[in-house]
């Protein structure tokens, strides 16, 4: 069974289904008799709503119904609602404005759901919505977050003054002013982090059905998290137990934590299912989704380093204002204020401090996005690390060297937020600096110069999170069953949406229970078979979802065990397993486990005292959160005429912990390295300050990443085993984005410091880099 275990990269079991056109996604479902729905989105940012007639449009052909929000409050149906709980300045609860499915007397941004057309077409619902007649009284938009909380700035909301919703503090102020008052240096260093759309390749889809006779609602929607969903809709929209309400998720092309939050269209087509008394579908267009996605990022930060007369870090201040768009989504203020441990980096710095702000705008909500705040606090602090050396004239390299965490330090509490169980910092630094030969970068950069380029290469050591945050509950549910047969069933709680989730549970337990891989059935994504779950986020999958299933293979070996003994006549005690067979001590008498779970249905061969069947399950509480980590050097040539930039060379150390399946590793450090340098370089949700419109509304306009932007990327794995976790994993899901969003625009700067340019904000697109580049001259001049 080892040649599928764990440690082998077994090629993936789901490919050859998702590759042929075989996928089982939801808009592929046919459902007969189902009406399609049509959404009516605002054309404003900020507008109130006068009146909306909708009788032209309830007159059209094929129209079954149109819904407003009076539709919505007769027949009591409530809103969205935020599940990231934070406090305002004095203490009291944040602010959290009512997110209602369908607008109710006001709009606050562009592609606001107004109302909602049912038809037998998705043509007819979309003429049906453009005969809608709605009279907005439109306002002063918002939407820059660095102005949300400006004096003179529009309010979004007339109960949130100043537009701040929370303030979320950590770390010890006093003591960190302290490290600075006594600093022999400060660096301070204003960066933005962009606003970005998910852009998952399956847009947003949902098929809704009710059941009078049983009063149970079904919704086949691609999500993340089946059984939050499940809740959320039942406790905040309908009002009933979560018994009364299915959640089915299929097969899902990608979720990067934007689908773990329930959207409006989830509960607008289960509604309209039960007033009209047929399913009712829902299926965005792109530019539907650009406009009504969730977004992510979008923060605005202020961030200082103190350091002593060696380069010693000595304290660490960071002051953030976090876009959470015009409404709260389920996660919103999750990003900024979650995963800010990861501030304290890999280093020894022994006082950091953070105030983060909610801000509304009338914009897109924000929500979790591949790192949800991991890839923020790296970005912040290795580009400040980077300022510092370039402020100090100090290699930034060696700068790091100077503060990293040694390994006889390990176990590590930073004082802020985390403590490291395990890693090689130092190690995995050095592997990137010579697989990226950084000691023949300079004569590289000469080289580059002779041709009239620009070279610069950027580091970043970073650290993350996983299987986490702190503290809240983190289980996650497992279970395995033999058929008659012999097969195998394994339920997990998680979701796959991309990951290899039917591989890589499938070699956990061929491994542990030592049954043929191919012998093995992996199900999620289904309330009603699976009977709890989490889901998938935050790289915690593997990592807690593989905990929970060797539990429940190690409570099916235990259980198997008795029967072997009882079909052996040996005493259990007596029983040894290895590797899916069951032997009796110093004899040859033997029985597979297949064989055990065949008998296990038989009568004649079960002891009377025991229960027939093989089946057990796990919900279990892993010790405490994993920590990936890793190094990346990221090498670029900007061609100075144009401002066009380009990745030469990408690097990659990274502790996973144990590589279960080091293929599927490296893709998912490929695809997050992807997503990160997407938004270093290229990606930006762009709002018209003046008017709010969405500027980026399709492809044309937002630049996404493509195969031929990167080079071959060369990985490397640098695993010391987590002490927190049953089988050594750490996760690997997030930690490629984690990693290149720092050290593609380290690299950046780096390439444009000869000009006297200290930093860029991202995206570093060929017009923000050739204007920095004029300017540079400019000053020059």
């Amino acid at each position: 069974m080892r040649e599928y275990g764990i440690g082998q990269s077994v090629p993936r079991v789901e490919d050859r289904r998702l590759l042929t056109g075989k996928g089982n996604y939801t808009d592929d479902r046919k459902v007969p008799g189902a009406a399609y729905m049509a959404i009516l989105r605002s054309p404003h940012a900020a507008a109130a709503i006068r009146a909306i007639d909708t009788s032209a449009a309830a007159a059209m052909p094929g129209v079954v119904a149109v819904l407003t929000a009076d539709d919505l409050k007769a027949d009591g149906i409530g809103g969205l609602a935020c599940g990231v709980k934070r406090k305002q300045r004095d203490g009291s609860p944040m602010v959290e404005p009512p997110y209602p499915l369908l607008a109710d007397g006001d709009v606050h941004l562009v592609g606001m759901a107004v109302a909602a057309v049912i038809a037998e077409t998705y043509a007819e619902a979309v003429d049906a919505t453009e005969a809608i007649e709605v009279d907005y009284d439109p306002r002063a938009p918002l939407t820059e977050t660095g102005h949300a909380r400006d004096a003179d700035a529009p309010e979004v909301w007339d109960t949130v003054p100043g537009n701040e919703s929370f303030v979320f503090a950590l770390g010890d102020k006093d003591a960190t002013d302290a490290a600075f008052a006594a600093a022999a240096h400060v660096v301070e260093l204003d960066y933005e982090i962009s606003r970005v759309s998910t852009n998952t390749m399956e847009v947003r889809a949902a098929i809704g059905f009710f059941d009078p006779l049983e009063e149970r609602y079904t919704l086949y929607a691609g999500c993340q998290s089946p059984h939050r969903l499940r809740s959320d809709l039942a406790k905040n929209v309908f009002g009933i137990p979560e018994g009364k309400l299915r959640v089915i998720s299929p097969d899902m092309g990608g979720g990067f934590g934007m689908r773990g939050s329930p959207f409006v269209e989830h509960a607008l087509v289960l509604w309209a299912a039960r007033r009209t008394g047929r399913p009712v579908r829902f299926t965005a267009t792109r530019s539907e989704a650009l406009a009504s996605d969730y977004h992510a990022r979008d923060n605005v930060s202020h961030a200082a380093l103190a350091l002593d007369t060696d380069g010693k870090f000595l304290g660490l201040k960071v002051s953030t204002d976090a876009a959470l768009g015009g409404y709260l989504s389920n996660s919103g203020p999750h990003s900024p204020t979650n995963n800010l441990g990861g501030l304290s980096g890999v280093y020894t710095t022994p006082h950091v401090h953070v105030e983060a702000r909610g801000v509304f705008t009338h914009t897109s909500p924000t929500a979790t996005y591949r790192g949800a705040g991991r890839p923020e606090a790296s970005y912040g602090l290795e580009r400040l690390i980077d300022a510092a050396a370039y402020d100090l004239g100090i290699d930034p390299v060696e700068l790091r060297r100077r503060n990293l965490i040694p390994n006889d330090a390990l176990p590590y509490d930073t004082g802020f937020v985390f403590t490291y169980d395990s890693g090689d910092f130092a190690g995995c630094l050095d592997g990137v600096v010579e697989a990226a030969d950084r000691d023949g970068f300079e004569a590289r950069r000469a080289e580059a110069a002779s041709r009239g380029k620009l070279r610069g290469m950027g580091i970043a050591t970073v650290i993350e999170i996983a299987g986490g945050p702190l503290p809240l509950p983190n289980e996650e549910s497992a279970a395995v069953r033999f058929d008659t047969d012999g097969g195998v069933s394994v339920l997990m709680g998680t979701h796959s949406h991309g990951q290899g989730h039917e591989t890589a549970f499938a070699q956990i337990a061929s491994e542990k229970l030592g049954v043929p891989f191919d012998s093995i059935r992996v199900q999620y994504g289904d309330t009603d078979l699976i009977h709890h779950g989490k889901g998938t986020f935050g790289s915690r999958s593997i990592s807690v979802g593989g905990a929970a299933l060797l539990r429940a293979s190690e409570k099916i070996i235990a259980r198997a065990t008795l029967i072997a003994a009882h079909l052996l006549e040996a005493a259990a005690a007596d029983i040894q397993f290895d590797d899916g067979v069951f032997t009796v001590s110093g004899t040859d008498r033997t029985i597979t486990l297949p064989d055990v779970a065949k008998a296990s249905y038989v009568p004649a061969k079960m002891p009377r005292e025991m229960d027939m069947g093989l089946a057990e399950g796990a919900i279990i509480v892993p010790p405490g959160p994993t920590y990936p980590n890793g190094a990346h050097a990221c090498e670029v040539e900007i061609d100075p005429e144009t401002g066009v930039v380009e990745i030469i060379a990408y690097t990659v150390f990274d502790d996973v912990g144990v590589a279960l399946n080091p293929m599927m590793v490296k893709g998912q450090v490929h695809g997050g390295v992807v997503q990160g340098a997407g938004q270093a370089l290229l990606e930006r949700v762009v709002y018209d300050p003046d008017s709010g419109q969405l500027l980026t509304g399709s492809f044309m306009d937002y630049a996404m990443p493509r195969a031929d932007d990167f080079p071959s990327f060369d990985v490397h794995e640098h695993n010391i085993p987590s002490k927190n976790n049953p089988m050594g994993l750490k996760g690997a899901g997030e930690a490629g984005t984690v990693g290149a969003l720092p050290s593609v625009m380290n690299a950046v700067c780096d390439a444009l410091r000869p000009l006297g340019i200290r930093h860029i904000d991202m995206p570093a697109s060929p017009e923000r880099v050739w204007q920095a580049i004029q300017n540079a001259k400019k000053n020059v001049v």
